[in-house]
């Protein structure tokens, strides 16, 4: 009879040290499977630099979990119900807005300086350097001028009326007082900006969080901002752990060398759907469906790769829908197009490519690719019809999915070569300069209704005259697109946005720029003892609301 007592005053032990264990918990160790290419929010862009930068920084608006537009560094959001939306002329006679925004008056960087307008006004200035090279020129064309009333109100004067006015969601400051004197050359700026010189300086950042060690492709760390003004948060330590292999980060989780792995850049949905079956008792696995887009983009520079029939028959000849069923359970959906489902501008009446052999072979006799020597296809000319694909090194289910491609592909007489890079090459080099050859795997994610200005239209193809900015990595020109996006952002009826949205989805499922592929549902994998995490189900990340999490 002794024994059950004492069996039960163990079990009770165990639960209570497991409890103190995790009361004293002040340290988490998050696991990527990438490494930023750099620390500017306004130069770099990468799904693993957005974690960081959503613990050590804040947008002016956002999205939030519910896909709502907040505030976060701004008082409120502007609208012409208050005033602080109103209608302005351009100097060239255009239809412009003037827009104010507040900044909150308790913001400071991490190095005890305020900020204020003087860094709304730098960031600006730079941005609207075309030598500068940053990400999103276009948005610091569009900014006609900004005004400071004083330390933190400014009116920001559009030169085009927009239909989302009061979202100013990459309008990402940089510290006057740190960033000025490294500016002065702009053209060098992208080499010498303090965030990639010296992203350990506290005042760099003005989240709960701040950088205070960075080992290059390995590990960032962060700890609290003593100036952060929000609730404080939790953790006294926060790890980064980019491991690039994905076997090898659920392997490192398993062994407790990182307590969680970051659904935004963690593992792929068929290892977290095994990783459920095997060790759900001991971890929450949340899967969660939203905005984020694997596709391949297309090098259209490449004369095979000009002719739509051949990218037609590519997209045909990929059986995307088995590939869903049988590696993801049916969770990642094929795209038709780059705008997901659950997103309110989606439209289903798009050409669709079935998997189709029969279909690919014929098009490809159209394109003149009819000359078929050891199973492989040759023109008139005699070349071969060649491609080569890339993507992450070490990313497990992409290099899976390059094998199904790769077979589906040699069956109607395409040689596909496989070259992969790490994430830092891959990014920060071979598609940002479009160096790449043929065909680029990879995602984008965005945020809800986002017009895709810097990935289809025109204007936006990286060159060494604009400093590599633009993420038209295709080289995609059309002109029936162009003029769509450029109306959608500034016609705001419904009937309007309807039109546009529509000509958008169109023109890019005819035009097949790139080989949509399937919409991820991204897993985050969590110990039981970690709360407070909510997926957001786009490009704004979960760690902007790090402060809600805690070790319970």
């Amino acid at each position: 009879m002794r024994a059950p007592a004492f069996i039960a005053a163990a079990a009770l032990a165990t639960v209570l040290a497991s409890a103190e264990a995790v009361a004293q918990k002040d340290e988490l160790v998050i696991g990527i499977g990438q490494f930023p290419q750099g620390f500017h929010p306004n130069l770099a862009s990468h799904v693993a630099l957005s974690l960081i930068h959503g613990m050590s920084r804040r947008p002016f608006t956002v999205y939030d979990a519910e896909w709502e537009l907040i505030c976060m560094l701004c008082e409120t959001l502007p609208s012409r119900e208050a005033g602080t939306i109103r209608d302005w002329t351009a100097p060239g006679g255009e239809n412009g807005l003037a827009v104010d925004y507040t900044i909150r008056q308790d913001a400071t960087w991490g190095d005890g300086t305020p900020v204020t307008t003087k860094d709304v006004l730098f960031t600006w200035e730079i941005g609207r350097d075309e030598t500068a090279g940053v990400n999103n020129q276009e948005l610091y064309r569009r900014m006609e001028k900004i005004e400071a009333t004083d330390d933190r109100s400014f009116t920001i004067y559009w030169n085009k009326r927009t239909c989302e006015a009061e979202a100013i969601n990459d309008f990402n400051i940089v510290p006057a007082h740190l960033e000025r004197p490294t500016a002065t050359d702009p053209a060098a700026y992208r080499t010498r900006n303090a965030y990639d010189s010296d992203p350990t300086n506290p005042g760099l950042y003005y989240g709960p969080y701040r950088v205070t060690r960075v080992e290059a492709g390995a590990t960032v760390v962060l700890e609290p901002n003593p100036h952060w003004w929000g609730a404080p948060p939790e953790f006294k330590k926060i790890t980064v752990r980019t491991i690039e292999n994905t076997a090898a980060l659920e392997a490192n989780l398993l062994s407790g060398e990182i307590d969680y792995i970051a659904g935004e850049d963690g593992i792929s949905l068929d290892q977290a759907l095994a990783f459920e079956k095997r060790h759900g008792e001991r971890f929450n696995v949340v899967f969660k469906p939203g905005l984020f887009y694997e596709h391949i983009d297309l090098m259209l520079d490449n004369p095979a790769l000009q002719d739509v029939r051949v990218r037609r028959a590519l997209l045909h000849a990929i059986d995307r829908t088995s590939m869903s069923e049988r590696l993801f359970e049916g969770k990642q959906p094929v795209a038709d197009t780059s705008v997901h489902p659950l997103d309110s501008v989606h439209v289903d009446d798009v050409r669709k490519y079935t998997f189709d052999p029969q279909q690919a072979k014929a098009l490809l006799d159209a394109a003149g690719w009819t000359d078929i020597r050891d199973g492989i296809r040759h023109n008139a000319a005699g070349e071969p019809l060649r491609l080569e694909i890339m993507t992450t090194a070490g990313n497990r289910v992409r290099e899976l999915v390059q094998q199904v491609i790769q077979s589906n592909l040699r069956d109607v007489g395409v040689d596909l070569r496989i070259r992969n890079q790490p994430a830092r090459v891959l990014f920060g080099q071979t598609i940002r300069q479009r160096e790449f050859t043929g065909m680029a795997m990879f995602a984008w994610f965005s945020s809800p209704q986002n017009v895709p200005r810097t990935t289809l239209h025109s204007t936006m193809i990286p060159t060494p005259e604009n400093g590599w900015s633009g993420q038209n990595y295709t080289g995609y020109r059309s002109e029936v697109m162009d003029e769509a996006i450029d109306r959608v952002e500034v016609e705001c009826s419904d009937a309007d946005q309807t039109e546009h949205w529509t000509t958008i989805q169109q023109t890019y499922a005819e035009d097949l720029p790139v080989l949509p592929l399937y919409f991820r549902a991204n897993a985050f994998i969590m110990p039981k003892w970690l709360k407070g995490v909510t997926p957001t189900g786009h490009q704004y990340p979960s760690t902007l609301w790090v402060e809600n999490w805690t070790a319970e």
